[in-house]
């Protein structure tokens, strides 16, 4: 259902998705508040709060993993796993300290969580306009690339992977041209993860993981009260680091390490085997091999 909301609606992907998992989801993380809270009476929210969030990174980490595999297939749905899955996060979160998780405006308040509008109010206003307006049916006509680019551009702000320039959604050309620029490199890192899958499925890992402890450090500090605003809770929150993040950042780095060794090797055998043969074949593989490898660094160093 949630890939039909981005094949109907692509311009507003990130408002159906939120609605559509508000819909189905706000009642479930009601009755998990409620039921927690009554299983352990004496516990501080907080602790509760923390716990859930520390249990949705780790599903996180394995649908990430999935979808840093070279299977489209499974690419899809792995993510959007993910996105449910942090979705359902906030709401529980914002339910155990006794807000209506159906409520628009807690709705409002993801959007705004993930960094998808700069305000909750501009969210509400957002949300309101799509609420009211019916689902789209299948399109007749192919829709122009510029469609598909914003609405890939959406669901990589909403998933963590982006960030909104200066706190707003991109518009007019510039953002068109930033969107068009980020599908390219998508495509490029999607394509290079048949030379290095073990590699991108570890970047995927890490990338979803660490979204869903940050988005559940927002939510936190948000419905928590320790900041007076779902844009206090984004800069309370980017400025605290979770308990044992120097260990896992090295566990991960040595990971990826590992698994950029056996490309490196391949890149240096072929360099020597060219001095003697002066194969095209073999000049083509280094070329593929270490131009992978170039993006798989890039896209490492940006996650820090």
């Amino acid at each position: 259902m949630l890939w039909a909301i981005a094949y109907r609606d692509p311009v507003h992907v990130a408002e159906r998705i939120t609605l559509y998992g508000a819909g189905n989801l706000a009642e479930p993380s009601q009755q998990w508040a409620d039921r927690v809270r009554a299983e352990h009476p004496g516990a501080p929210r907080a602790q509760l709060a923390e716990q859930l969030r520390t249990k949705s990174a780790h599903v996180a980490r394995v649908d990430g993993a999935i979808a840093g595999t070279p299977f489209l297939i499974a690419f899809v749905p792995a993510y959007m796993a993910y996105l449910w899955q942090e979705g359902r996060m906030v709401l529980r979160t914002a339910a155990l300290y006794g807000r209506d998780p159906s409520e628009l405006t807690t709705s409002a308040e993801t959007l705004v969580l993930r960094g998808v509008h700069p305000s909750v109010e501009v969210a509400l206003a957002e949300l309101e306009k799509v609420r009211d307006t019916p689902m789209p049916g299948k399109p007749e006509a192919r829709r122009p690339l510029k469609v598909w680019v914003s609405a890939i551009y959406a669901l990589m702000i909403f998933g963590g992977f982006l960030s909104a320039p200066s706190g707003e959604r991109a518009r007019g050309a510039k953002a068109r041209l930033k969107a068009t620029a980020g599908l390219v490199i998508v495509t490029v890192i999607w394509v290079s993860t048949w030379v290095f899958p073990v590699t991108f499925m570890i970047l995927m890992a890490w990338g979803c993981e660490s979204h869903a402890r940050e988005l559940g450090n927002r939510a936190l500090a948000f419905y928590g009260g320790d900041a007076d605003s779902a844009e206090d809770a984004i800069i309370k929150a980017d400025r605290s680091e979770d308990r044992g993040h120097d260990r896992r950042t090295i566990i991960r780095t040595l990971l990826l390490g590992l698994s950029v060794v056996v490309p490196l090797g391949i890149v240096a055998g072929v360099i020597h085997l060219m001095k003697d043969s002066g194969s095209a074949l073999l000049t083509g593989i280094g070329a593929v091999v270490a131009c992978s490898l170039v993006v798989a660094v890039g896209v490492a160093a940006s996650r820090d």
